[in-house]
């Protein structure tokens, strides 16, 4: 209203409901609490603070106190308790749906940024009330642990205040999907990433991170994203043990595997000889793992397998006598090799390639 300061246009009506309960020394009917509530909703709705509202209200109370009788001034306070009490009630509970409704809001953004389901001119639109700018490249960190987390656990909201306290703003987003723990950062702020995955590591008890290359545009953080997803489901496969994995390191893996029939064809063929092993498949298998794990040094090997160097020589020979091919012989390590990277990859021989 024209003329009315800013606390007061929420106080019209006010001076009459105090006027009136104290006048009969009755308490507020409903009408006038609604009202009162109304007026709270109004006022958080439009930003006011509720401290000065507040002060506003008792203002107001003792300007009314003046042009009341002796008697009816008695009746004062546990009106102004009911009206403020009722104002407050409505600003609070406005409060609470603005909040709701950013929450979901937020979901739903974080929802089509990591699945490229809206219009990516329109993303990057909603992106800025976010602080971010898709204008740039971005990269993302995805972390998993023990359990599940959401926006509102305590890992999350640690993680979270220990990344907002080391850097600050720097147009950064940190959430959750899928019970997954989840940093997205601009292409060139690796620092933030790496922060992360180190607070996410010891946050989760020995969590495990995966971090996707940087990739330009709105598209970039749906691609980066998946690269992380993929490291982490790569990591399970092949048991890599590294806490922290980086996709750009993992890039082999996704060629050996792009034709996977020809890949099953190299497994079956070269490694299918070792299912005639009098102990089984498995630990011949695990042989050739540990062997090439450390660099084909026997001794490491051994110490991998909790075995004698001698008892890992005798596995190698006979890998050699049924394979036909020498894990010691660089000609034909590197297809050994491949093929077993490709039995992690494909789950042989617990399942078919």
């Amino acid at each position: 209203m024209a003329g009315l300061t800013a606390a007061e246009q929420y106080l019209t009506g006010y001076a009459r409901i105090l006027r009136d309960a104290c006048a009969t020394g009755r308490r507020l009917n409903r009408s006038e609490l609604d009202d009162r509530r109304s007026q709270g909703e109004r006022a958080a709705e439009e930003g006011a603070g509720l401290r000065e509202l507040v002060r506003a209200h008792l203002a107001e109370a003792q300007a009314v106190q003046i042009t009341l009788t002796a008697s009816a001034a008695w009746q004062l306070l546990a009106a102004v308790e009911q009206a403020v009490d009722a104002f407050a009630e409505g600003f609070e509970r406005a409060q609470r749906l603005a909040v709701r409704q950013e929450e979901a809001a937020r979901r739903e953004f974080i929802d089509d940024l990591l699945y490229g389901r809206s219009d990516l001119g329109r993303l990057a639109e909603r992106a800025e009330r976010f602080g971010l700018r898709l204008s740039q490249s971005h990269a993302v960190a995805v972390a998993i642990g023990p359990e599940p987390y959401g926006d509102g656990y305590p890992v999350a909201r640690g993680i979270e205040a220990a990344v907002l306290a080391r850097f600050g703003n720097r147009h950064t987003l940190l959430t959750t999907k899928d019970g997954r723990l989840i940093c997205v950062a601009p292409g060139d702020q690796g620092d933030v990433l790496a922060f992360f995955a180190k607070q996410a590591y010891a946050a989760t008890d020995g969590g495990r991170v995966a971090i996707g290359r940087a990739h330009p545009g709105p598209g970039g953080v749906v691609h980066s994203y998946e690269e992380a997803l993929n490291a982490l489901d790569l990591a399970r496969r092949m048991e890599l043990e590294e806490p922290v994995l980086h996709a750009a390191d993992l890039l082999v893996y996704p060629v050996l595997t792009r034709d996977r029939q020809a890949m099953a064809d190299l497994v079956d063929s070269t490694l299918g000889p070792l299912r005639q092993a009098r102990g089984g498949t498995q630990p011949l298998i695990d042989t050739l793992n540990a062997y090439f794990d450390s660099g084909c040094v026997a001794t490491d090997a051994a110490r991998r397998l909790s075995l004698s160097v001698r008892a890992l020589t005798y596995r190698l020979e006979r890998i050699h006598t049924l394979t036909q091919a020498d894990p010691a012989d660089p000609r034909h390590r590197y297809t050994l090799q491949t093929a077993v990277i490709g039995a992690r990859l494909l789950g042989w021989p617990g399942t078919s390639a």
